[in-house]
């Protein structure tokens, strides 16, 4: 019963972190982590900050390649 009410407030988390970064103006099924790490990736505001290091490597460790805007 835990890991079922564990799978539960993940999913309503992840759902909240999609909503979040499709209401900024990103896709549907991306996390607001993918988009930053995409952005350090390929050179765009994100990669023109100072962040923390454990930050960043978890900004570039969510990159999800499969969403995200069609290139």
């Amino acid at each position: 019963m835990v890991k079922v009410i564990g799978d539960y407030v993940w999913n309503l988390l992840l759902a909240i972190d999609q909503l979040g970064n499709a209401l900024a103006g990103g896709w549907h099924d991306e996390t607001i982590s993918s988009r930053v790490g995409k952005s350090i990736l390929a050179g765009g505001w994100a990669s023109k900050v100072w962040w923390p290091r454990w930050l960043r490597d978890h900004w570039l460790d969510s990159v999800e390649p499969d969403e995200g805007w069609p290139s």
